[in-house]
């Protein structure tokens, strides 16, 4: 029997009699759903689609064994108040078993603010650490090894300050930069989609980008040069279709900015990872993640010519998806972030961090924190999905699914560029637009009840919120600003101002500006002087209305 026989003969009258629950039933990318799958919906060449994993086209993973050899690093994002504060939290975190260290900054820390500037009032702190300079940096990883930890840093604008800082502070424990291992996301093409954490118009913003990606690729060879991010837009509203299209478009315009700099392929691209979210979804996000893989690989080969195969890798960070938290049954979110993280880890993570239950609430809490952390440890111990290598690959519907993400996603890429490019798809409006649309409709079916939230628009209950807050005490505030307006008073200023003038100066010319970022490090200027600097260069970016 083929599947159209059996749906007409067995289905229709089965559904005549016992109506199914919706008319229709859909991913979150709007792709319809049939009830069943079978080997008639997929016609794929196993070798050239699907194949092994560690070989091209890495659908079913970029290692051989994947969490057979190794668990994916379990990385939680962290960090509020001051930087002692926060290295509290981090030795906590290591004490507990996370095995790599991801660190938040507060917004004046992302926006190029120090602590004790007017424009920083209100946000210390808040929303993570506050770093404003090399001793803060100092302090951050005081007694934390940086030649034996991974380090993971969610900062775009004021990536080169933070970068430098890092590797001065890894340098004066003795560690050799050629040694250090991380990620700095230094991807600022979504800050204009999604986020709007960005100082300075596109160009110089894209310079700075590439500067790091090329200075990474000469003097930072085990450092991730950047992460190109996929979370963020689909925390503004993305479908998981969206999410891999506009995020693989981004990474095919930095690939071709390096190669503007007459810089190899090969030479740069293995240092290139991603970031993208999870969400509820088990099986979509599933085949997101085997798409992404699926089709950056391809766009690598046969777009960019690469050879190596460490360049055609999609190597990528999971973050659970923070807007499904609700703060209705805030313990809903354990199971929640649960499931999402199990997506991430069926779909082949190489890093993940689980959100806090509390976060729609709060800071994340001790306790929150390390629910959150065994999360992923019960996964990955207990439950027996990083035993076998891509476990879900073969399903009929996952391959399906699979297939029509990257098909769906292609279609974006394809007329991105036909608008020529990212950057002007971006500066119309176009990709702001979709994900706006994207995320009303999602908000019009939960408002309508047609998309279900528990505890939120169904099963709700009268209930009090009686869990623990964390809140960043404003005596812990005044100490981080004192701390910055001692910094600036105890310094050598000539040579701080030296070095200023030289950064300037450079930012008007072409050359690599992250040397002249190092030196303004080292002459202990904070991270809002050199962010002035080049801000009296370039200028600040003030976005367009999209509608």
């Amino acid at each position: 029997m083929q599947k159209k026989d059996w749906m007409e003969k067995i289905v229709k009258p089965w559904v005549n009699k016992s109506p199914e629950r919706k008319k229709e039933f859909r991913v979150s990318s709007g792709i319809v759903l049939d009830p069943l799958y079978t080997p008639e919906d997929l016609k794929i060449d196993y070798e050239g689609k699907i194949g092994y994993p560690g070989i091209y086209p890495f659908t079913r993973g970029i290692y051989p064994t994947m969490y057979r050899g190794r668990l994916w690093t379990m990385r939680q994002y962290a960090g509020y108040g001051t930087a002692e504060e926060t290295n509290k939290r981090y030795k906590y975190l290591i004490s507990q078993g996370q095995t790599g260290l991801s660190v938040a900054f507060d917004l004046p820390t992302q926006i190029g603010y120090d602590s004790d500037h007017p424009m920083a009032v209100g946000e210390v702190g808040k929303v993570g650490v506050a770093i404003s300079t090399i001793e803060d940096m100092q302090n951050l990883f005081d007694g934390i090894p940086l030649a034996k930890v991974s380090t993971s840093m969610t900062i775009n604008s004021t990536c080169a300050q933070i970068l430098a800082m890092y590797t001065v502070v890894a340098e004066a424990q003795g560690a050799n930069r050629t040694e250090l291992r991380g990620t700095v996301q230094n991807d600022m093409l979504k800050e204009y989609i999604a986020r709007g954490t960005y100082i300075y118009p596109p160009e110089p913003s894209l310079r700075l980008a590439t500067d790091i990606i090329v200075f990474c690729s000469k003097e930072m060879p085990n450092w991730n040069s950047i992460s190109v991010s996929g979370y963020h837009m689909e925390e503004a509203g993305a479908t998981p279709v969206q999410e891999v299209a506009f995020t693989l478009a981004d990474g095919i315009t930095y690939v071709e900015k390096v190669l503007e700099r007459g810089i190899n392929v090969d030479d740069f691209a293995p240092q290139i990872s991603f970031f993208f979210s999870a969400g509820s979804n088990l099986f979509e996000e599933v085949a997101k993640f085997r798409a992404a893989r699926r089709l950056w690989a391809r766009i690598m080969k046969e777009r960019f010519n690469a050879k190596k195969p460490q360049s055609m890798m999609l190597r990528f960070h999971v973050q659970t998806a923070g807007c499904t938290l609700t703060a209705q049954q805030p313990e809903n979110n354990i199971i929640r972030v649960t499931l999402q993280a199990l997506a991430a880890v069926l779909g082949g993570c190489q890093s993940l961090h689980t959100n806090s239950f509390d976060e729609a609430l709060c800071l994340p809490t001790e306790k929150a924190v390390r629910i959150a952390l065994r999360t992923q440890q019960i996964i990955a111990e207990e439950s027996g999905v990083a035993d076998v290598v891509d476990p879900l690959g073969g399903s009929y519907y996952v391959e399906w699914l699979t297939e029509r993400i990257e098909e769906e996603a292609m279609k974006y890429i394809e007329k991105i560029d036909e608008m020529g490019g990212m950057i002007k798809a971006i500066e119309s409006g176009y990709v702001q637009r979709e994900i706006q649309r994207s995320a009303y409709a999602k908000q019009k079916a939960i408002e309508s009840g047609e998309l279900t939230v528990v505890g939120v628009n169904k099963y709700q209950i009268e209930e009090e919120i009686n869990i623990e807050l964390l809140r960043v005490p404003k005596e812990i505030v005044e100490k981080q600003i004192m701390r910055v307006k001692r910094f600036k008073e105890n310094r050598d200023k000539h040579s701080v101002e030296k070095a200023l003038e030289k950064l300037e100066k450079a930012c008007e010319g072409d050359e690599n500006l992250m040397p002249y970022i190092f030196e303004c490090v080292r002459a202990r200027a904070t991270l809002g002087e050199i962010a002035n600097a080049m801000r009296r260069v370039f200028g600040e970016y003030r976005a367009p209305e999209v509608f």
